[in-house]
């Protein structure tokens, strides 16, 4: 579980020519079943083709056949020696033309899958390799040369990719050629040591070829041993993106306005809310808004009450919230000016003025006047009286006057 090949394109060449015995052949699949079995096969990982050659190649089945182990091994089991000449050169180059090729399977090369050859023979190739190889491993393929018994080793050092000692492998027989599958294993092994848990990482381990670093997960950093993590306050001044209130979060943050303000899409910035806008408020009367926030107020002849909310009608008549000068009549919400006894208000309807004086004058007058009256009275009468007198007096005048004419 620790140790998992990593993803391959991998062709095996395998020599079926007339040296190999059938018996021995029967190794060679042997050999390529439990090669099978050490890879982690499948389409997204290690795709497996199989080449047959001698004089003439064979391609037995290619990388987008087979997926699984058990179908890959069942496919070895039913080839079948060729049993004719070595061409490992045309080997070669049918498995440039023919398997690494998109349409047969080979994933594409921004995938960065290595392309791999293992070639399988026991002797010297009858047709030019050296030129071919070059060009395959120009091409990005890495060859891998196995010799056995009779193999030509200057051939499969030509053959092979760089550094030879890594890439040519030599077994005496057949017979022992299952001993290269853990040689082939070690070679493939991607060692997964954070698989083995034994790497002491407290949060994250980050396999590293055979070797591993600790990490930490997001809002974490990694103390100065290198294996435990601590929260970051990504809250801290430069840390975090938020406009008003940084809320840190188990080793994250979230971010918050004041009192008054609401929080934009972007989950950063604030806007300030419309506090006294219907429904927002719990004022009585009058709301003020105020960056933001909001107090507040009462209408005209109203007074906040202690709670800050409510409002109570105003005494205007109370000490303080008049200018009358003696006398506030309260009339509502409203008030008007009057004077005590004895007092007039002035026409600036708020101070008032002694009325003794103007008492006195208005009592001698009223007395005036009834005199006044009844000499008017007295003068009246005797007016009348002499008008009558009058009148009798030329009323005899009158009959005089008549009688004097008649004598």
């Amino acid at each position: 579980t620790a140790c998992k090949n990593r993803p391959l394109d991998l062709v095996f060449i395998v020599d079926s020519s007339r040296s190999v015995r059938p018996e021995e052949f029967e190794k060679v699949k042997t050999f390529l079943s439990e090669m099978i079995d050490t890879l982690d096969v499948g389409e997204r990982t290690t795709r497996v083709a199989v080449m047959n050659y001698a004089s003439t190649v064979k391609v037995e089945f290619p990388l987008h056949t087979y997926f699984d182990k058990a179908s890959m091994k069942e496919a070895v089991s039913r080839i079948e020696p060729l049993s004719t000449g070595t061409m490992t050169g045309l080997a070669i180059q049918t498995a440039m033309d023919e398997v690494f090729t998109e349409e047969m399977g080979t994933r594409p090369a921004t995938s960065n899958i290595p392309k791999v050859v293992i070639v399988v023979t026991d002797g010297r190739p009858q047709d030019q390799v050296q030129d071919v190889a070059a060009s395959a491993r120009t091409a990005g393929i890495e060859i891998y040369a196995v010799g056995v018994d009779r193999a030509d080793m200057q051939s499969l050092r030509i053959m092979a990719s760089e550094p030879l000692d890594e890439h040519v492998f030599y077994v005496e027989t057949y017979g022992v050629i299952e001993k290269l599958t853990s040689r082939f294993r070690e070679t493939f092994c991607a060692v997964n040591v954070c698989a083995l848990g034994t790497h002491g990482c407290q949060q994250v381990c980050v396999s590293n070829g055979a070797s591993h670093l600790c990490d930490c997960y997001q809002g974490y950093t990694l103390n100065p041993d290198k294996r435990t993590c601590s929260a970051v306050d990504m809250c801290a001044p430069g840390r975090h993106e938020c406009d008003q209130i940084c809320v840190s979060n188990n080793g994250s943050y979230v971010c918050d306005c004041h009192e008054g303000y609401t929080l934009n899409s972007d989950k950063k910035t604030c806007s300030a809310m419309d506090m006294c806008a219907p429904g927002r408020h719990d004022c009585a009367q009058v709301c003020l808004s105020n960056d933001g926030s909001y107090s507040c107020g009462c209408y005209e002849g109203y007074t906040l009450n202690p709670d800050k909310k409510t409002c109570s009608a105003a005494d205007v008549c109370a000490p303080g919230r008049h200018d009358c000068e003696q006398v506030c009549v309260r009339n509502d919400l409203f008030y008007s000016c009057d004077c005590h006894q004895g007092y007039t208000l002035n026409p600036d309807r708020k101070t008032c003025s002694r009325a003794i004086t103007s008492s006195l004058v208005t009592t001698e007058e009223s007395c005036k006047c009834e005199a006044i009256v009844a000499l008017q009275d007295s003068v009246t009468s005797r007016l009348e009286a002499l008008s009558t007198k009058l009148e009798e007096v030329s009323e005899k005048l009158q009959a005089y006057q008549d009688r004097q004419q008649i004598v």
